[in-house]
């Protein structure tokens, strides 16, 4: 695991600026919670929450990663985008030599509210490499673009309108499996957190904060209660 600690000390000495689609989750530890009578943490606090939780989430991440999959990097790189005014995100990609990477931006880190909602977090990310989500997903994408593609041109349309069948039909093919994959990650996500010394019951509350995408045709994220009650039959199975 390599993590970027320049950035955290920024993130530290300059405070943070006040979620997304990602793609393109030991013992017990101490929680810090936000100061009395406000709900955000302080610049310091957020992170030292991350530090905490990458130092328990990683391994564990790494090792469940090492169990379940064959021929897969497992050696998980952690990177900050420290940008000013970048919304709350995180997303997980992979390097050119196939290396994981896990993304999150100074917003999420300072929106979460306590160490178990950023363990959280990072163990749903890490669960999207581990359930092999980024090659799944560009296969569906090749496929609705070789599929649109083809009908199109059997219909008789020139290059520019094969090409831009082929855009629409990638985009529709990489949001076939999106909200069945989101789910998934919060389970095995669940499992990471828990197994790391965390509550993903607690981390899960980030859900109540984030805009409810509702059950829209063809998006990418299912509804937060949809989430939410897999959250909880994920954690009643490991309790």
């Amino acid at each position: 695991m390599k993590v970027l600690f320049p950035v955290l000390v920024t993130l530290a000495l300059a405070g943070c600026v006040v979620p997304s689609d990602p793609m393109p989750q030991p013992a017990p530890v101490p929680v810090s919670g936000s100061p009395a009578g406000t709900g955000r943490l302080t610049s310091d606090q957020a992170a030292r929450n991350f530090v905490t939780a990458i130092k328990a989430v990683e391994p564990v991440a790494e090792r469940i990663c090492r169990e379940r999959t064959r021929n897969v990097s497992c050696d998980f790189r952690i990177v900050v985008d420290d940008r000013p005014n970048q919304p709350a995100n995180a997303f997980q990609t992979l390097e050119a030599d196939g290396r994981p990477v896990l993304g999150f931006t100074l917003g999420l880190i300072a929106d979460a509210r306590n160490v178990h909602e950023i363990a959280f977090v990072i163990g749903h990310e890490a669960a999207h490499h581990i359930l092999g989500h980024i090659p799944q997903v560009q296969r569906s994408a090749s496929q609705g673009a070789m599929l649109a593609g083809i009908l199109v041109a059997v219909g008789g349309g020139g290059q520019g309108a094969v090409q831009s069948a082929q855009q629409i039909g990638a985009s529709l093919g990489a949001r076939r499996y999106s909200k069945e994959f989101e789910l998934q990650a919060d389970a095995l996500g669940v499992e990471i957190t828990e197994r790391a010394g965390f509550d993903a019951l607690s981390g899960a509350e980030f859900f109540s904060r984030i805009p409810d995408p509702g059950d829209q045709f063809l998006g990418s994220h299912p509804p937060n209660a949809e989430r939410m009650a897999v959250v909880r039959r994920s954690v009643a199975a490991m309790r």
